[in-house]
């Protein structure tokens, strides 16, 4: 049992700590106005994402299916509600995710090569794709290569954090902690803006990105109900710890200018501390960068499978190499259109722009705990937290939206608009039953072509082709992981 709950807490706070604690600090100090309020903003993100993560612990033995809150969406709200969120995931999420943790790699590769300006555009996108197209080729050549590589890459990351905390307790030591002194640390660099601070928010959030992993994952785990809360317990005050730690030590060692002018945060911090060893900072960060991307095409698949299952998604999407054992087609999918959002090197607009979505579902889906409560208060819950969290993270999140709303209307508008275009979708491909043979004739024939060119089939073994209609969705098993390694080892 104990190692059982070691892994499940491992799984947790590593799939936390991404790229994003080596990009996000910049955004939230730009948005913050000051090293004391960002540091806030740090520290509430962490207890904020610790309160939603008890709701989905709740949820998650409540609805105990894979999928995370597409699932639990699905089943309190309806199946538009939960397309919507499969929808949203399949366009928006995962292919922003991914390209802002590409982006950073090829930043962190490329500054040190443009020591007194920037990176170009050009040189930053290309990168990111040779990286993205990279790893989709090893993901759909091996689950081993892809777990292999995870295992292997995620040493950069503890290595770099380490190296940063531990540089900072050193700076703190010799004296130099001009920015934590209280008063300078709430010494603004510009106006202090509700908005803003919303906005720093969206970007803190993006760093502590993957902590409701373990929900997709629920019929996988085991003993659930002991170890998913006992995962989150440990996993999240110690990601908040390191994050914290990591933006203080950055302050010890730069101004809030300073920090603010570089694009590579960590790569600068290491130069003013490391000296000839300065090397050591971008390449442990573009390891960590590589292994980040690398994971979200390792994990992104289950939600493929998820959706597939119920009808939600083309049946291709849920399918596996017959003798590798790769969700080829939804990495195909994912690559491309990751491949997409790189028309934009911007990684901070699309740090907002994932964001407001994110918590946007995040919401609705500790929303769902209450309507769950009020509709069925006779539902066995292995786990049953007071309302009072979900209610306090209800009023976070509508302060955050509204004021990240405020701020960039924009950006948030069009996040908007992709969600919805998602509903004709839904009723033309899924609520419509009775569509024209020649319909159904021509899906079945793409699927067809599909498994031939990617040589697939679904991961309980059944060869037949399928447009992914409701009726092949239930035939799929409900535990059946489409990246299993004990299913995979057997071929």
């Amino acid at each position: 049992m104990l190692s059982c709950c070691r892994g499940e807490r491992d799984a947790a706070w590593s799939n936390i700590i991404g790229s994003g604690i080596f990009v996000s600090p910049k955004g939230v100090l730009e948005n913050a106005s000051s090293v004391g309020m960002s540091l806030i903003v740090w520290i509430i993100t962490g207890i904020i994402t610790a309160v939603g993560a008890l709701c989905y612990a709740e949820l998650g033995v409540t609805i105990p299916k894979s999928g995370g809150d597409y699932s639990y969406v699905k089943d309190i709200f309806g199946g538009l509600a939960g397309f919507l969120r499969l929808w949203i995931a399949v366009l928006v999420i995962y292919p922003t995710n991914q390209a802002v943790i590409a982006l950073t790699f090829s930043n962190y590769v490329l500054q040190p090569l443009f020591p007194t300006c920037f990176p170009p555009d050009s040189g930053l996108r290309l990168l990111a794709a040779v990286c993205l197209l990279l790893l989709t080729w090893v993901n759909c050549s091996s689950v081993r290569w892809a777990t292999r590589v995870q295992d292997v890459f995620t040493a950069g990351k503890l290595l770099a954090l380490a190296l940063i905390i531990i540089m900072g307790i050193v700076q703190i030591c010799k004296g130099e902690y001009y920015w934590l002194e209280s008063t300078n640390a709430f010494e603004p660099f510009q106006e202090y803006d509700v908005g803003l601070v919303a906005l720093a928010f969206l970007q803190g959030s993006f760093a502590y990105g993957g902590w409701n992993f373990l929900n997709y994952v629920t019929e996988e785990l085991v003993d659930p109900y002991v170890n998913l809360p006992r995962a989150i317990f440990i996993s999240i005050p110690l990601v908040t710890f390191v994050y914290v730690f990591a933006n203080i030590a950055y302050v010890t060692a730069m101004s809030p200018q300073e920090l603010l002018a570089s694009n590579a945060v960590a790569v600068t911090f290491g130069e003013k501390l490391l000296g000839v060893m300065a090397w050591i900072m971008p390449i442990s960060v573009a390891l960590s960068t590589f292994g980040g991307v690398n994971g979200s095409l390792f994990t992104s698949s289950r939600l493929f499978f998820a959706g597939a299952r119920e009808g939600h998604l083309p049946s291709l999407l849920a399918m596996i190499h017959i003798k590798r054992c790769t969700p080829i087609p939804a990495l195909v999918f994912t690559c491309v259109t990751t491949l997409l959002m790189l028309c934009t090197s911007d990684m901070y607009t699309l740090i907002n722009y994932v964001g407001f979505i994110n918590y946007l579902f995040y919401g609705v889906t500790v929303a769902g705990q209450i309507v769950l409560r009020i509709k069925q208060p006779e539902l066995h819950r292995p786990i049953k937290i007071s309302l009072i969290w979900p209610v306090i993270y209800l009023i976070f999140w509508a302060f955050l939206l509204i004021f990240s709303f405020y701020s960039e209307p924009v950006v948030c508008g069009i996040g908007l608009a992709i969600m919805l275009t998602g509903v004709p979708v839904y009723f033309l491909g899924v609520y419509w039953d009775s569509k024209p043979r020649c319909f159904d004739a021509f899906v079945d024939k793409m699927t067809y072509l599909g498994q031939k060119l990617c040589v697939v089939v679904y991961p309980g073994g059944s060869k037949d082709s399928s447009s992914g209609s409701g009726e092949d969705g239930e035939e799929m098993k409900e535990a059946t992981s489409p990246l299993s390694k004990e299913d995979c080892d057997s071929h």
